[in-house]
């Protein structure tokens, strides 16, 4: 049996706006822009896809299963901007057929820098999942997959019996990842690692023309993953939310694949859908996955290059994790919480100075004109910051 793990990343930043080093305000953040950048993709992806997969849960009477993490900062504007999406994915929870996995709340790099806040920002996240969907989150994934077996004890001793990551060729060897694994020393933790080839096949090689395997049918794919039996127990294919309809336009066909692709998965009657829960209670680990340094699902060299790559991003994140002693003795709720939406990877993401085919995916998500004016407007902001701690 092969089981087809889906596990979606659904994350907006709040993206700062333009800020000047002679500016005295506190209003960091370009609301209106964060607005509509969220009603953008709430009606390119979030609402179609929403849609799609509860149709494929009522169709399929329940077979059919996903995953999902959402960010806090994400529920937080769905909150305040769209509702009508917070509902949607509410209505999928309430199928019994949606697993909601844990994350930092800020999606941030809290946990290279600060282990207590990592650790507030895991608690304040598995908190506002129970609340909004009234389910206590099993499964964790640390923010864009970065992993280590640090990431795996840390996870343990915060109660998580199974982490996801990313399933790294050079660290797996002649080992599938289509397996389950535990980390050194730690039996009772489950890893489940992500198949990079099938799930960049959906996310970013789809609507790719010049792919020898264009187009992607639903019937292709599912006989790729009908391989797995005999060589593995599970496919994970974890990608963002926002390849559908956003990353992959509703033109290329990609919802029309998705909805295919249960007919002719089911058409393997050994095969299934499962969430990463319920792999992690069917299959049995088959050895360990030694992971002595960070990896991430990242660009073509899976580490942390796109957001510590360069002498600018290290100094950013540096500065602005050393400001954390004072933003807390403050006891300011709205300077501790500005400063946590800046923890944000992706802030880190904007100042990554990488080009060829890494480089142009990166300037796809940046709103700035450069990296370095990216660097530089973070930078203004963290002086602000500094100066309301008391930390100048």
């Amino acid at each position: 049996m092969a089981s087809i793990c889906f596990y979606f990343q659904v994350h907006q930043p709040y993206r700062l706006r333009r800020y000047s080093i002679f500016e005295t305000g506190s209003d960091y953040f370009d609301l209106e822009a964060n607005r509509a950048i969220l009603h953008k993709v709430a009606h390119k992806c979030y609402l179609p896809a929403n849609r799609c997969m509860l149709d494929l849960i009522k169709r399929h009477e329940g077979r059919f299963r996903i995953a999902y993490s959402l960010s806090g900062v994400i529920l937080d504007q769905f909150e305040t901007w769209a509702p009508e999406v917070l509902e949607s994915f509410q209505g999928l929870a309430e199928t019994g057929c949606v697993e909601f996995l844990c994350e930092t709340y800020h999606h941030s790099m809290a946990f290279l820098y600060s282990r207590q806040e990592f650790n507030e920002q895991v608690e304040l996240h598995r908190r506002r999942i129970k609340n909004v969907f009234d389910v206590e989150p099993t499964v964790f994934r640390n923010t864009e997959l970065i992993y280590s077996n640090d990431v795996a004890r840390a996870a343990a001793g915060l109660g998580f019996k199974t982490v996801l990551c990313e399933g790294a060729e050079h660290l797996l060897g002649y080992r599938s990842p289509n397996y389950l694994y535990t980390p050194p020393g730690q039996p009772d933790t489950i890893l489940l690692l992500k198949n990079y080839r099938l799930s960049d096949d959906i996310a970013f090689r789809f609507s790719d023309r010049g792919w020898t395997q264009w187009p992607l049918t639903a019937e292709k794919f599912a006989w790729w993953a009908n391989q797995v039996n005999g060589d593995g127990f599970t496919v994970n294919l974890f990608m963002d939310y926002e390849t559908f309809g956003e990353h992959q336009w509703a033109d290329t066909g990609i919802f029309e694949f998705m909805d295919r692709l249960p007919i002719e998965i089911f058409r393997y009657p050994d095969n299934d859908f499962r969430t990463p829960r319920e792999v992690a209670a069917a299959y049995h680990p088959v050895g360990e996955y030694d992971v002595p340094y960070l990896i991430s699902w990242a660009d073509t060299e899976r580490d942390l290059s796109a957001w510590l790559g360069n002498a600018m991003q290290t100094n950013a994140i540096s500065e602005f994790f050393a400001l954390e002693p004072a933003i807390k003795a403050a006891g300011d709720p709205d300077l501790l919480n500005d400063w946590r939406r800046l923890t944000t990877s992706d802030h880190f993401y904007y100042m990554c100075t990488k080009y060829f085919a890494d480089g142009d995916v990166h300037k796809y998500f940046s709103p700035y004109e450069s990296p370095y004016d990216s660097y530089i407007n973070y930078m203004n902001v963290l002086d602000n910051l500094r100066a309301r701690a008391g930390a100048s």
